[in-house]
């Protein structure tokens, strides 16, 4: 039996998976919520860690440290940067990148992190997975690199200049963060997301329209993939 630990940013989210989960047990650590479910013989911990790359990057720790992950899964929406991107698209994320970490006064490039790099790259094995599973009709699945930051990404000319630089698919505000920690702690990973809204100075409308469907698609995804793991 592996333990897989799945990390969700806000209640929609993890609310999604867990009617597709049996939820048997609950635990409070640290003032967060664990909750535990058995999916194909596999141990699931899910938790909720809120918004922004600190809370992701402490509930990350927390995970590896407290529950002996074998590995992190961290899933939900995001603002899709690709002009091909559409509303209900899934990006998984092959490479994760902070696209406002800045120390280029110190001669590095825009994101890149001391003893990490720029681009942080997922497990390739759960990558694989991924890309064989979730397939559908009904919507896209793309393959690239997702960015995070501590923005909520409304104005079109920064999404132009997250996508230009990194050739970032997607923005949110959680992936990056719970990759490097895993990355550091040698523990694989893997970052999915559903697209929710487009970048157009009043995509918080739109966010809050698609939140739901865009939540039980990558929930059904996920589970999808821990059935074949």
């Amino acid at each position: 039996m592996k333990t897989i630990g799945i990390i969700f940013a806000v209640k929609e989210e993890m609310d999604a998976f867990k009617e597709l989960a049996d939820v048997s047990k609950e635990y409070t650590l640290f003032d967060l919520s664990f909750y535990e479910a058995i999916i194909n013989n596999n141990r699931c911990i899910m938790t909720l860690c809120g918004v922004g790359k600190v809370n992701a990057a402490r509930s990350t720790q927390i995970l590896i440290d407290n529950y002996n992950v074998d590995m992190i899964f961290n899933i939900g929406v995001a603002g899709g940067i690709a002009n091909f991107l559409h509303i209900g698209d899934i990006v998984i994320g092959k490479s994760l990148v902070q696209h406002d970490f800045d120390i280029t006064a110190f001669n590095h490039e825009k994101g890149y992190i001391p003893n990490v790099g720029t681009m942080i790259d997922s497990d390739e094995y759960l990558l694989r997975i991924a890309q064989d599973t979730i397939k559908s009709r009904d919507f896209d699945v793309y393959s690239g690199v997702i960015a995070s930051g501590d923005i909520f990404c409304t104005d079109t000319k920064m999404s132009e200049k997250i996508y230009n630089k990194f050739k970032a698919l997607c923005v949110e505000m959680e992936g990056a963060s719970v990759a490097q920690v895993a990355y550091l702690s040698h523990v694989p990973f893997l970052v999915i997301r559903c697209i929710s809204d487009i970048p157009n100075n009043d995509n918080n409308i739109t966010y809050e329209e698609f939140l739901v469907m865009s939540s039980k698609r990558i929930g059904d995804a996920l589970i999808k993939i821990i059935n074949r793991i």
